[in-house]
């Protein structure tokens, strides 16, 4: 039960290991984060749309992994 949040970090300086993990087997491990208010979401969103992810990945990134991780 290990996950990796990737708050405090824009997207276009994510390192290219964890994209290659995030579109892999880290699929279902890896949470978008902003560390808002220091990085403002609609940056950080543009940012990751940019990514040009998978859609099921962009959508697991973006949203299905944290429901899972917080039962919500």
């Amino acid at each position: 039960n290990v996950y990796i949040d990737t708050s405090a970090y824009l997207p276009r300086y994510y390192p290219p290991q964890l994209l290659q993990f995030l579109c892999t087997y880290g699929k279902d491990k890896v949470l978008f984060g902003t560390n808002f208010p220091q990085l403002p979401l609609a940056k950080c969103m543009k940012q990751v749309r940019e990514l040009e992810l998978p859609p099921d990945v962009e959508n697991k990134f973006l949203f299905t992994n944290a429901r899972k991780v917080f039962h919500i």
